[in-house]
């Protein structure tokens, strides 16, 4: 069939609306007709980012759609349904198994290739592969073929544009708090970078009760979001000691947790530095390779420092959880939307990367 895709044609190129082919669905796939695709910081790093023989790509991960077929051994999902759609694992492996699914043995080959596990790619123009099967599905695309596991089922009363963003970005801040760090009312918690994966935390820490909450951005628009929430701001372009001041306004020993969503190594570092002795940082930034760390700091403090992949979520369970949190007004995130129509995804692009607004959507018109 063809369809229309927001193809990347080379390392760090614009995106450009393009017709393409799209096979399938084969026996364990699903097509999905997508109505909205949450834009995350990920699509953007890896299209200047990703060797250039894997170019032409189609990215796009934060999908939400309506299934038009289904593969004939695809069970529990059905022609009509609504879904979000989230990151592919295996189900089958030791992390798997264990719950862990955001650690998937094979979560490399099934999210990151462009390809599916045999090599084929779904999408091509004039008979020439174009990478996708992004995250198992590439959504930012007008259809989309996505599988069984990474599809989650959701009310057709849900709207569609709203919870997009619940298949990455907002999973993963909610989840880094609910399923990694579970503070109690008494702990303080820090966020460094006040974006959606930031303020997704920070959402679901006033769920938590957190007592102390504080959010460290250079943007005003980015603090006072957090501000909706409890949050108090911290401004590290005005504060000489971005750390002793979290110290000071977590009770003077500093903050119980902190979540970094800038891989910036110098930020990295404030967010360790300001924690308590034996408090965790959680790094959730896609950045260097390599951070500075404090490591007299760590050895003397008996501080954890980890990461989290996708907040330690299982699609299945999380999706539904945020949606249920966010009709009881518990997750209220959907002021932090904003819509865009999908010919307008490079004008997106370049006001996130600003600052101006906290989730761009791409709706198609």
């Amino acid at each position: 069939m063809k369809t229309t895709v927001a193809v990347v044609n080379s390392q760090g190129a614009d995106f450009t609306l393009e017709e393409v082919d799209l096979d399938g669905p084969r026996a364990d796939e699903v097509l999905v007709k997508i109505v909205a695709t949450g834009l995350c910081h990920t699509d953007i790093h890896l299209k200047g980012f990703l060797p250039e023989e894997m170019f032409p790509n189609v990215f796009g991960h934060e999908g939400s759609g309506i299934v038009e077929a289904i593969g004939e051994d695809v069970t529990g999902i059905e022609v009509g349904d609504h879904v979000v759609l989230s990151f592919r694992s295996c189900r089958a492996c030791g992390p798997c198994t264990e719950g862990a699914v955001g650690y998937c043995d094979s979560s490399l080959l099934l999210n990151y290739m462009g390809m599916r596990m045999d090599g084929s790619q779904p999408y091509s123009k004039d008979g020439a592969g174009v990478f996708g099967n992004f995250f198992g599905q590439s959504s930012l695309s007008q259809h989309a073929i996505a599988y069984a596991d990474n599809c989650v089922v959701v009310d057709k009363s849900v709207d569609l544009t709203k919870v997009a963003p619940y298949g990455c970005g907002f999973q993963t801040g909610a989840g880094t708090v609910l399923n990694v760090i579970k503070p109690e009312p008494t702990d303080s918690l820090v966020v460094f970078g006040c974006g959606a994966v930031g303020i997704a935390a920070i959402a679901a820490a006033k769920h938590a009760g957190v007592g102390t909450i504080i959010a460290v951005d250079p943007l005003e628009s980015r603090r006072e979001a957090a501000g909706k929430y409890g949050a108090v701001g911290v401004d590290p372009t005005v504060e000489e000691d971005v750390v002793a001041k979290v110290k000071e306004l977590s009770g003077g020993a500093g903050a119980s947790y902190s979540i970094d969503t800038t891989a910036i190594s110098a930020v990295v570092k404030q967010a360790q530095q300001a924690l308590k002795p034996r408090g965790t940082l959680v790094a959730l930034g896609l950045g260097p390779e390599e951070y500075a760390i404090d490591a007299i700091d760590l050895l003397q403090t008996g501080k954890i420092i980890r990461s989290s992949i996708e907040g330690d979520s299982d699609p299945q369970e999380m999706v539904p959880r945020l949606i249920a949190l966010n009709a009881a007004g518990e997750f209220d995130v959907d002021d932090l939307i904003t819509t865009y129509p999908f010919s307008e995804i490079n004008t997106a692009v370049a006001d996130v990367l600003a600052g101006k607004v906290v989730k761009p959507v791409l709706v198609w018109e």
